[in-house]
């Protein structure tokens, strides 16, 4: 199907099947002898879904390659929660992968999310009320903001206990006030430290030259976590995460060991929603099967909604171009899809992409959105074929339910190539 590295990246709100696009591409059914899975942006919050022979599994910072043997790399743009990883590696072993943390390699240079983190970003959600971004309370933001002006932990710290020990202690030096009033509280650092040290032992912490090594042995798959309409920059602010998670960093770390890569843009036939946030499409009558997602005390509701063109040629143009479409629940019939906006200050059929980083232009869209209301027509007979037209991109991969064996390659897409 593809000649080269892939990126894999969601292009809506997240959930839409980025893990089992990710696990059937490193499948003996793809054919593709992928060497590594490379995770390029957020953290533990992550939740995708894989079905496959019998199993089941949740994947949040291990590689979703990992039911076939894929060794995973967390890259340094990744937030790494220790505790939880180790949780994950024991879920992992329980359905019988062998020594799943032997699968893992991570950049020294990953931040840690740490129980100081996860307790901080609580409280402030806690706070707001009924003006919730919609966190998954996991931390994500408070580790991203606090690196920006602090000497933060890494995990290459994990092997040094005093520069750990005095990092962690300015860490919660720096948010006792926001934990104090809430009834969020967290391990004592000693006990920290000790974790985090064992952790430091069972795993393998890299530097910047085993994304090189990687690829020399074979086919690179990028896994995004989140949806591009999350997207730190170009999501709908402020309901966005702490994360770039369009393809623009995978893509760096590309060019840096001279290759590129094919991106693979994964969306639903409708569209859904984990949580706050304006949502033009959303239609509560939709009742739409959904095992793996379920609503969360810091999310929120699972929302569903029709799909919205203007949103998905939105995140294809945040994610500067995709190659090819991967399209799930196409055994889902839903009767509308909405090609435009009616706004109080006039008719919509495509959303600005504005400068990167201009919060002002997210924050109006959002306004925009807020507002909009749909322009709905029927659902076109071939949502395949409609769909590929409308986005002049090809689908390549289609599934018909959640199991690997429900994934169908529908085109050879010839298209960048591994590094020489």
């Amino acid at each position: 199907m593809f000649d080269g590295h892939v990126i894999v990246v969601d292009l809506g709100f997240g959930d839409a099947g980025k893990g089992a696009t990710v696990d059937w591409l490193c499948s003996a059914a793809a054919g593709l002898e992928v060497s590594a899975v490379v995770r390029f942006n957020g953290g533990a919050q992550a939740a995708h879904n894989v079905v496959a022979e019998g199993r089941h599994h949740t994947f949040a910072q291990f590689g979703s390659g990992t039911f076939s043997g894929v060794p995973t790399l967390l890259s340094r743009h990744m937030l790494v929660e220790p505790i939880a990883l180790a949780g994950e590696a024991r879920q992992l072993a329980a359905l019988g992968v062998p020594d799943p943390l032997s699968l893992l390699r991570i950049d020294g240079r990953a931040l840690l999310t740490t129980p100081i983190h996860i307790a901080a970003n609580r409280a402030r959600e806690d706070a707001r009320g009924y003006s919730r971004h919609g966190s998954c309370g996991r931390g994500i933001g408070e580790t991203a903001s606090y690196a920006l002006e602090h000497e933060a932990p890494t995990v290459a710290d994990c092997l040094r206990p005093r520069v750990l020990r005095q990092k962690l202690e300015l860490l919660a030096a720096h948010y006792g006030p926001v934990i104090a009033p809430s009834a969020h509280r967290y391990e004592p650092i000693t006990d920290l430290i000790a974790m985090y040290s064992e952790f430091g032992a069972a795993v393998r912490i890299v530097d910047d030259g085993e994304l090189a090594a990687l690829a020399a042995r074979g086919r690179l798959i990028f896994e995004g976590a989140q949806g591009i309409l999350l997207d730190e920059w170009r999501g709908l602010h402020p309901h966005t995460t702490w994360s770039t998670v369009e393809p623009r960093n995978a893509r760096a770390m590309l060019a840096a060991i001279g290759a590129s890569a094919a991106t693979l843009g994964v969306t639903r036939t409708y569209l859904t929603r984990h949580g706050a946030g304006p949502f033009p499409t959303e239609d509560p009558t939709l009742d739409l099967p959904e095992p793996h997602n379920i609503d969360g005390p810091y999310q929120g509701p699972f929302r569903r909604g029709h799909l919205d063109l203007p949103l998905l040629r939105y995140a294809v143009a945040a994610a500067d171009g995709i190659d090819a479409l991967a399209l799930t629940h196409v055994d889902v019939e839903t009767p509308y899809v909405s090609t435009g906006y009616d706004t109080p200050t006039g008719t919509v059929d495509d959303l600005a992409l504005g400068p990167w980083q201009d919060l002002t232009h997210q924050q109006n869209l959002t306004t925009l959105l807020a507002t909009a209301t749909p322009r709905l027509t029927r659902r076109p007979p071939n949502r395949i074929t409609w769909l590929a037209e409308q986005l002049a991109t090809p689908v390549v991969l289609t599934s018909t339910g959640p199991d690997r064996a429900d994934r169908h390659a529908h085109h050879i897409a010839r298209t960048t190539s591994c590094p020489a």
